[in-house]
């Protein structure tokens, strides 16, 4: 592992760079921004998600999101309806069509990245998948205690500080 931070970023910031390149190179085939295909991926689910969760799901301002579903509402994937429980609140759902262009992309995206091999191991993903939650979770306000459990920390501290 890096030693320094700067070190870890940096390996952080290739992987990252690299493999949205890579899965934007599949996108691409379907005229797909990676930022579409995560609005998919997290409406697959069924349950309907309102516009915060999808800004930060897609790691898009809010009005750039609002933008994108505009446009994939045009497209007819993605439909919108007043939340039943909270009628301020619109949810994003998948239409039909959206559905089945999210698996045709999920289908793609995996094929692709089985080309990997053995670089990219099921018990090795699995290991990469638990780390970087890990290193998510306690950079957005706690520390692991050497078990994964996540306890407040320093960013907790700084942000009361006002930084």
């Amino acid at each position: 592992m890096a030693r320094r931070p700067e070190e870890l970023l940096q390996l952080l910031t290739r992987a990252e760079r690299l493999s949205m390149r890579r899965v934007q190179s599949v996108l691409d085939e379907f005229d797909c921004s990676v930022e579409a295909w995560r609005v998919l991926d997290l409406l697959s689910d069924g349950q309907g998600h309102n516009m915060t969760a999808l800004a930060e799901h897609a790691f898009l301002p809010a009005p750039s999101l609002t933008k994108l579903i505009d446009q994939l509402v045009d497209q007819n994937l993605v439909f919108r309806r007043v939340d039943p429980t909270d009628r301020r609140r619109v949810l994003a759902h998948l239409t039909p069509r959206g559905m089945e262009r999210r698996q045709l992309l999920a289908r793609e995206v995996r094929a692709d990245w089985a080309e990997l091999g053995p670089l990219h191991s099921e018990e090795d993903g699995k290991r990469l998948e638990l780390l970087l939650d890990r290193l998510a979770r306690t950079l957005e306000g706690g520390t692991t205690d050497g078990q994964g459990r996540v306890s407040a920390g320093r960013a907790e501290r700084a942000a009361g500080r006002g930084r």
